[in-house]
């Protein structure tokens, strides 16, 4: 292993991707600003029709960022204040603002010790006569089990949202992650596997009445121009974003081929028994958003990587339930373990498309030197 890599390897560099599509997303925004449609119009409904035929849904809403489209897809179903939502503990605390800014509570489960992802056998401990809806998470790029998470929402006559923030192109069982809830909500936050140019959301449904809903919510609570059936929100998609995410979107299959392939590197040649990987079902196959791996001192590691001019991500330090906007809720230290020791020992390897494969390499090397 070389003791000095040439130059510093990101965790994520976003401008190795930009610079390949450049030409196409400045010809994408001049098209945008030609016709003047910054605020919804019709890039936004092109972009719109593409993601849900992505996706395989009848229907997609485009919104300003993903922690509106949680916000919006609850309110869409009725869910308010006095009721409750379960999600997991680790999670990125946007899911958890989706259910307060509706004015219901979270109510936080633990994940399983080896996939990370909800621990569907912990959830119905958790449901009250308050609870509306059960939020999984496709944590990393890695669908939940829907199934699991589904038939305990049939039992108990609840909502199921999927939050595939992380995850757009996920199969669960050879379907595209976000067909199989009740609604599913996206983020096309730069860094996502598919990024706007700018904060970007989305919503799918398979439901009319859902879709109508969002389409109402989105623009201040109307659908004929100042006439307000309810009080709606600000939180359109611009069209420069939706322009962006069009010609990404065409890329997004070969990208997230990309990092499956060094996701199989990783994982089969990652040899260091420090180091333990999130583990992979059958019925699952990820996209790869983080790559993240645990070890007993992460500290040590991190240091071990910058050393060698690696840079490791953090993808959560604190899970939701013991941050101090939650305190409220009375949560303790314990209360769920594996989330707890997901946070402490966690840490995300470089992940996107544009390593190259000596990289890829790199990084190998110096994990396994650890």
């Amino acid at each position: 292993m070389e003791t000095e890599y040439r130059e510093k390897i990101s965790c994520l560099d976003l401008t190795r991707q930009h610079q390949q599509i450049k030409d196409e997303v400045f010809k994408a925004f001049e098209r945008v600003y030609d016709k003047a449609a910054f605020s919804g119009g019709p890039f936004v409904e092109q972009f719109e029709q593409d993601f849900a035929a992505f996706c395989d849904t009848e229907y997609a809403v485009g919104v300003n960022n993903g922690t509106s489209a949680l916000q919006l897809a609850i309110l869409a179903l009725g869910i308010g204040e006095g009721d409750e939502v379960i999600l997991p503990a680790n999670t990125f605390i946007a899911t958890a603002w989706g259910i307060s800014y509706s004015g219901a509570t979270p109510v936080f489960v633990d994940c399983t010790a080896d996939t990370w992802q909800i621990d569907v056998t912990k959830i119905e401990n958790a449901i009250t006569a308050k609870t509306k809806a059960i939020i999984g998470v496709h944590l990393y790029g890695q669908p939940f089990d829907i199934d699991g998470v589904r038939h305990i929402c049939e039992r108990h006559n609840l909502f199921c949202l999927e939050d595939a923030a992380q995850a757009q192109g996920a199969m669960y069982k050879n379907v595209t992650v976000g067909t199989s809830g009740d609604m599913a909500c996206f983020s096309f936050y730069p860094g996502k596997n598919l990024g706007a140019c700018g904060e970007a959301g989305g919503i799918t449904t398979n439901n009319a009445g859902y879709y109508k809903h969002l389409l109402s919510l989105r623009n201040h609570g109307s659908e004929v121009r100042y006439y307000h059936d309810e009080i709606g929100f600000n939180m359109r998609m611009g069209g420069l974003e939706a322009a962006s995410l069009q010609v990404k979107l065409r890329h997004l299959p070969s990208w997230n081929n990309r990092r499956r392939l060094i996701a199989r590197r990783y994982q089969e040649e990652i040899t260091n028994l420090k180091v333990k990987l999130q583990v992979q079902p059958g019925w699952a196959e990820s996209v790869y958003h983080l790559f993240v791996i645990t070890t007993e001192n992460r500290d040590l590691l991190l240091q071990h990587l910058h050393e060698q001019s690696i840079v490791a991500g953090l993808h959560y330090p604190v899970p939701c339930h013991l941050q101090k906007a939650y305190k409220h809720l009375n949560y303790q230290p314990g209360a769920f373990p594996n989330s707890e020791y997901l946070a402490q020992h966690c840490l995300s390897l470089p992940m996107y498309a544009e390593l190259s494969d000596e990289e890829v390499s790199y990084i190998i090397d110096v994990v396994n030197t650890y």
